[in-house]
């Protein structure tokens, strides 16, 4: 009885030892599986977080590149808005000078209607050195010739404030080759070399300025276009002949009281005072206009020729005529 309740009892000992061993190893199995299962969730959702980051990333960059092609062209639309307001102010000063301008030319014409032509016909001239009457045919002739030409020269100012600087370049040519002398003919060149400069011919401007302070040294418009002519080689950084035409605004003794000694005296102080060369750092105006506008060509193809150079004057003169209208310096 004994030997058969031992072998009961190893017989019910070894079948648990087998379950626990059989219990062991499922749970193992499942262990195995749950964690698979946690590894694949844990995968999937750092996957589905790093594709997440990376498109709200690439959209950050999107909106990014986005905002900085709005400042690009926030910035070329605040140069194209500098440009045309610079345009505006243009026009505007060049609509105020019209009607200067228009005004000047009314008042003028008033006041040739109200008696110059009667004075012009009372003048007298001295032939052979004693005096004697002109007949009335001659002096109509001489007071229709002014008056013409001064009309002449009316109209081509005119057109100069208008924009037409082809056309007004030959009003004025054509009053300067019939005058020749005098202060009319003097003017004429002188609008003559402004249309150029206008016209962006500005070698051919500055010959006839040359011409001009030449034939009228003592001229009313000598100091403004020898100021200018300073100008037109500082722009090209022709720092020398700059200076030489700024000392003879300061040389010219009729220009002692123009507004043009001063800017004259003031320039050349400041470019005495540099102490490096000015032509190592200097900009010209057309790199300075090609940052803004676009240099313009000639205005309508205007290819300006060369006036004829005055006759010699004849021996006997008539007395000098009334001073027509002085026309008003341009301010560059």
């Amino acid at each position: 009885m004994k030997r058969l309740a031992l072998g009961l009892v190893v017989l019910t000992f070894m079948g648990c030892s087998s379950v626990t061993v059989l219990r062991t190893q499922e749970i193992k199995s499942v262990g195995n599986v749950v964690q698979e299962a946690v590894q694949k969730t844990v995968v999937e959702t750092t996957d589905s977080a790093v594709s997440a980051l990376t498109a709200a990333n690439d959209s950050l960059r999107a909106e990014l590149d986005s905002a900085m092609a709005r400042l690009n062209m926030a910035a070329v639309a605040q140069k194209r808005m500098q440009a045309e307001i610079t345009m505006l102010s243009r026009r505007v000063s060049d609509e105020s000078e019209r009607n200067d301008s228009r005004q000047e030319e009314i008042i003028y014409r008033l006041d040739m209607l109200l008696g110059k032509s009667d004075k012009i016909l009372a003048k007298k001239v001295v032939v052979s050195g004693a005096p004697a009457p002109i007949s009335m045919d001659s002096l109509e002739r001489e007071a229709e010739k002014l008056v013409e030409a001064e009309a002449m020269f009316n109209t081509a100012r005119s057109d100069y404030h208008r924009g037409e600087y082809k056309l007004a370049y030959s009003g004025f040519k054509q009053v300067y080759e019939q005058m020749k002398t005098g202060e009319l003919a003097e003017n004429s060149l002188y609008w003559m070399a402004n249309c150029l400069i206008d016209a962006n011919q500005i070698d051919k401007a500055k010959k006839v300025f040359a011409r001009m302070t030449e034939a009228f040294p003592e001229g009313q418009k000598t100091c403004p276009a020898l100021f200018k002519l300073s100008n037109l080689y500082a722009d090209e950084c022709n720092i020398d002949m700059q200076k030489q035409y700024l000392q003879k605004v300061l040389s010219n003794k009729s220009c002692e009281t123009s507004g043009e000694f001063e800017q004259s005296a003031e320039i050349l102080q400041e470019l005495l005072e540099k102490n490096e060369s000015a032509s190592e750092t200097c900009v010209t105006k057309e790199q300075k206009e090609a940052t803004i506008i676009p240099a313009a060509a000639s205005v309508n193809g205007f290819v300006a020729d060369t006036p004829k150079a005055p006759a010699p004057a004849p021996s006997a003169t008539p007395e000098a005529a009334p001073a027509p209208m002085q026309a008003p310096v341009l301010s560059r």
